[in-house]
């Protein structure tokens, strides 16, 4: 039995992708990807089609706090005290990929998917994402999901690939 609801949803992250794809080819654009709520869905989202190396250059996938701040230069601080669903951590991870991968921009994305793990301030479906761009500036939305897991993951790589493509054709 199909999911209808989800299989539009892999549509349209297939139709993103591709947007994405032809927006990053065109502006010889590097893509990098840092995610943790999302666990790779957004790299795959993006190798999933041909010519991915074309533009893409790599990603991390930082779930424990430790993973973000090795890899991805995300200060201790910020997590202690906002948290890793955050505004400044989102950015951070997106800026730390844009280093690591030498990459023009980087997608990053960090949330609680659910079901459990939220608290009154960030309950489940909340999802950081951001943009960074190699000169150092960036743009970071919030967002609240509804749905399972599932759902809240699929939504948060379908919005993080909007924000890079109005990066790129800006």
């Amino acid at each position: 039995m199909h999911d209808g609801g989800r299989d539009r949803a892999g549509a349209r992250a297939r139709r993103l992708a591709e947007r994405l794809s032809a927006a990053a080819v065109a502006g010889e654009v590097r893509v990098a990807t840092a995610e943790s709520c999302t666990g790779g869905l957004l790299a795959a989202a993006i190798t999933d089609l041909p010519g991915a190396s074309e533009y893409y250059a790599g990603g991390v996938v930082a779930y424990a706090n430790d993973v973000k701040v090795r890899h991805l230069g995300v200060e201790p601080g910020d997590l202690e005290s906002r948290g890793a669903v955050s505004e400044a951590v989102a950015l951070q991870m997106a800026h730390g990929a844009c280093h690591r991968f030498s990459a023009d921009l980087a997608m990053a994305v960090t949330g609680i998917a659910g079901p459990g793990g939220g608290t009154p301030e960030k309950p489940p479906g909340t999802v950081w994402m951001a943009v960074g761009l190699a000169d150092g500036t960036g743009r970071a939305q919030v967002r609240r999901f509804a749905g399972d897991r599932q759902a809240v993951r699929a939504r948060s790589v379908e919005e993080v690939m909007v924000m890079a493509l109005q990066a790129i054709v800006r």
